[in-house]
């Protein structure tokens, strides 16, 4: 088997974990990486080492059940490896799906970065449907915890994320938001009366964008509303604390964590395929998961910038940054054992130091 040393050691130089932790995560990156899945079993089964699967299993096993990590170290570490700089735009949003009769719900907080969302802070949430006010205060808390205040420039997200009490903390805190409401809101119109918030923008050409000059009522508080009539007939109407000329343009910024999922479910590593369902044997799997993207998207930029990706006539990329590295580090990770992909190794891993 080839050597898996140099990931081993750059790996000890910035996570806190004695020699046996930090060999099962090497271990394990690259076997995700080269099944591009969180099935356990097919992990397993390419897992480097000379033990048998089922003894690979059983090891994956042990370290979700029992090891415990720190979130907080691994936020810092994701922070320290993607180097982006703040203060950051944050989105706040949420992926869930069924494993048969059980719901998986997942918040996630992540920090707007080139097209997509990196992953920073998540909780597991045991139950259907929305968060709650307390669960979203106590994700963007743990944020200002381990970065400050200061190290937010706004927060985005999509129509689940309102309320009087959530935008009152929000306010109270000193966080700058652009959150997207839903169109029968009540908001003040210029007499003062309290009537839906689509009728503001009824008038509006389709897609061009209105910015009220002043702060409107809404759920009793004075909020900045910023709106736009879609093809589709709906309304994008965005409220904030401050008055914004681009705010819709900014709230827009929140689409990159659903890139963020792709990343994590059908365009990377098939996360809906995991059978997992206690929260904190997840919690950890995304863990793993953040910092296997993490090592995908910086071996991406960094190929970026020797060969730029082709855009293709619509504008867009002809693949993701994330994409690009994933698809380098797996076919380095799947022939470790030729020499001349051993010296790419080596380039990579570099690619994760922190020091």
């Amino acid at each position: 088997m080839a050597s898996i040393r140099p990931l081993e050691r750059t790996l000890a130089e910035n996570i806190d974990w004695n020699k046996a932790r930090i060999n099962f995560l090497a271990k394990f990156l690259i076997a995700l990486i080269q099944v591009c899945s969180v099935n356990l079993s097919e992990i397993a089964s390419v897992f480097p080492g000379r033990a048998k699967e089922e003894s690979h299993y059983k090891r994956i096993q042990r370290f979700l059940r029992f090891f415990e990590i720190s979130y907080a170290m691994i936020a810092v570490l994701i922070v320290s490896l993607m180097g982006v700089p703040s203060p950051w735009v944050l989105t706040l949003d949420r992926t869930n799906w069924q494993l048969g009769k059980t719901p998986l719900n997942i918040l996630v907080l992540g920090i707007v970065y080139k097209g997509v969302a990196i992953p920073v802070l998540w909780t597991i949430l045991d139950k259907k449907g929305n968060s709650n006010t307390d669960e979203r205060k106590a994700i963007v808390c743990q944020l200002m915890g381990l970065f400050g205040a200061g190290s937010i420039l706004y927060l985005t997200a999509d129509r689940e994320f309102i309320g009087k009490a959530w935008f009152k903390w929000l306010i109270a805190n000193g966080i700058d938001f652009r959150i997207r409401i839903r169109e029968n809101t009540l908001i003040a119109n210029g007499r003062g009366q309290l009537v839906g918030a689509k009728r503001l923008f009824r008038a509006l050409t389709v897609n061009k964008p209105l910015v009220f000059e002043k702060a409107r009522s809404c759920w009793g508080l004075e909020l900045w509303v910023s709106g736009m009539r879609l093809a589709s007939g709906e309304y994008l109407i965005v409220v904030g604390p401050n008055y914004t000329a681009t705010a819709i343009e900014d709230y827009a910024k929140r689409w990159e964590i659903e890139t963020l999922f792709g990343c994590l479910k059908s365009r990377g590593f098939q996360l809906e395929e995991t059978l997992l369902i206690d929260p904190e044997r997840l919690k950890k799997l995304i863990a793993l998961l953040a910092l296997a993207f993490c090592w995908a998207h910086v071996v991406g930029e960094w190929l970026s910038r020797q060969k730029p990706l082709k855009t293709k006539k619509h504008g867009r990329l002809a693949k993701s940054i994330f994409r690009y590295g994933l698809n380098h580090l797996r076919r380095i990770l799947c022939n470790l054992s030729d020499r001349f992909q051993q010296i790419a190794f080596r380039q990579v891993v570099q690619l994760l130091s922190c020091t």
